[in-house]
């Protein structure tokens, strides 16, 4: 008994077809800008563990949970541990020091 044939092409005729009509969709999107490059949100700076947060500001972690509580800063889950962007620590600071210098802090390794 032969295999119904679902499409009027072979299967390496069909995944070429499929490959060029996704890269024409990908190229165009990027070209109008509308197809985001990084994710929305994110930004080139790195993200902060708890660990991290708390050794920069020398604070303890019951300290960052109380921030996160009052919404001083906001915590990102990814899969099972909670980071926290470097932009919003520079935000943070900003805000507890409103006259003074911009503050960029460089990424702890």
């Amino acid at each position: 008994m032969e295999t119904p044939i679902l499409f009027p092409m072979s299967p390496e005729d069909y995944w070429r077809k499929l490959s060029e009509v996704m890269d024409g969709l990908l190229s165009t999107k990027l070209k109008q800008g509308s197809y985001p490059v990084t994710p929305p949100g994110m930004t080139s700076r790195p993200l902060l563990s708890i660990k991290e947060v708390c050794d920069l500001f020398q604070i303890t972690k019951p300290t960052i949970y109380e921030w996160t509580r009052h919404g001083k800063l906001k915590p990102y889950k990814v899969r099972a541990r909670v980071y926290f962007l470097m932009a919003d620590i520079e935000a943070l600071l900003r805000t507890c020091v409103p006259n003074g210098p911009p503050v960029l802090l460089d990424p702890v390794r």
